[in-house]
Formats: C-alpha cells, structure tokens, sequence
C-alpha cells in the first residue's frame, strides 16, 4: 500500500438518540470525537416500522407536500 494516501483510522464514541453509547473505529472526525446521531435504527421508520416521523430539515418535507398536494385527490 501506498503511504500517507489513506486515512486516519482511529477510535470514536457514537452516541445515539436514546442517549446509549459505543466505540467504534472511523475515519470521522479526530481520535476521541463524539459522533452524536439524530437518526439511528431506533429512530428511523425503516426499522421502527414508521411509528415515527422524520425531523423536516430545511422544510423540504413540507415543499414537496405543498407542491404535489392535489396531484392524486380525487374529485
């Protein structure tokens, strides 16, 4: 392998949204960082089987229900 061509692979601590906590290795942020998620598989409709409703960032949500809101009511 070619030298200083990859990156730093070091330890974290990944904090999740219920407060639990873990070390891992990454190559995210510098050695000792604290990675805090707002969304994991406790959190995400992908796993909780959508009992949950994702944050609207930036109010995109919103934008797209806004624009396509009549596109499949029937009259």
């Amino acid at each position: 392998m070619k030298a200083e061509i990859h990156p730093d692979y070091h330890t974290i601590k990944v904090v999740m949204t219920d407060g639990t906590e873990y070390m891992t290795r990454s190559t995210w942020g510098k050695d000792g960082d604290t990675l805090n998620l707002d969304i994991d598989s406790k959190s995400h409709p992908a796993w909780t089987g959508g009992s949950q409703q994702l944050l609207d960032r930036g109010g995109r949500v919103s934008r797209f229900q806004k624009k396509f809101s009549g596109f499949l009511k029937k009259d």
